[in-house]
């Protein structure tokens, strides 16, 4: 039995509310998370695709891609992860988060190459609390239907559904790798590292 493509989906549709500020377009080294991570996705994909809220459609780092405008109700990273599901029901998703600003492509790489088409999920395993990453994970199209149910029954953490469903569980052989940013002082920090690691290639 052929194994379902894979899409790219880089989740840009978070209010950013502790930011303060739109995580996707802030820059690093003169290029955008958004930019950033979505170029990596696209060289691992059939095709890519940016999740979005309709009120974001028109900002322009975000229409200048392929965008899926949120399709369900709810709130939070389950209603993008759901839209596009439902809007490539075919395929399996390569879901990934705009704001890992350390995100490498040896890292999807790995994620690809492990991944089990006949689960629910591949996912890294956090290499802080042993936990499912659902934002950086291979989400597969048998997927769909458990989680419009698990949605519907009130559920809204894309991470306990893979608690609770199962999921592959892969280790990260690069720790920081999936480092998100969620504060000003986060990014203060992630330009530091990024300078860092640019000063010594």
């Amino acid at each position: 039995m052929t194994e379902p493509p894979v899409y790219g989906l880089v989740l840009a549709g978070g209010n950013s509310t502790r930011m303060r500020r739109d995580k996707a377009v802030l820059a690093y080294q003169g290029v955008t998370q958004l930019d950033r991570v979505f170029e990596i996705v696209t060289r691992h994909c059939e095709r890519s695709f940016v999740s979005v809220r309709a009120a974001q459609a028109l900002e322009p780092s975000r229409a200048s891609k392929p965008l899926i405008i949120d399709a369900v109700e709810g709130e939070g990273p389950i209603v993008g992860i759901r839209s596009g599901m439902a809007a490539h029901r075919h395929a399996a998703w390569l879901v990934v988060a705009c704001d890992l600003p350390f995100l490498t492509g040896s890292l999807i790489e790995r994620l690809l190459a492990e991944r089990d088409p006949s689960g629910f999920a591949t996912a890294y395993r956090s290499t802080h609390d042993g936990l499912p990453e659902p934002l950086c994970a291979v989400w597969e199209p048998r997927a769909y239907e458990a989680l419009a149910a698990y949605q519907l029954e009130g559920g809204a953490c894309p991470r306990k559904f893979l608690m609770r469903r199962g999921a592959r569980l892969i280790d990260a052989v690069e720790p920081a790798a999936l480092d998100n940013i969620n504060t000003p002082e986060d990014y203060d920090e992630a330009q530091k590292r990024l300078a860092r690691v640019s000063a010594c290639n």
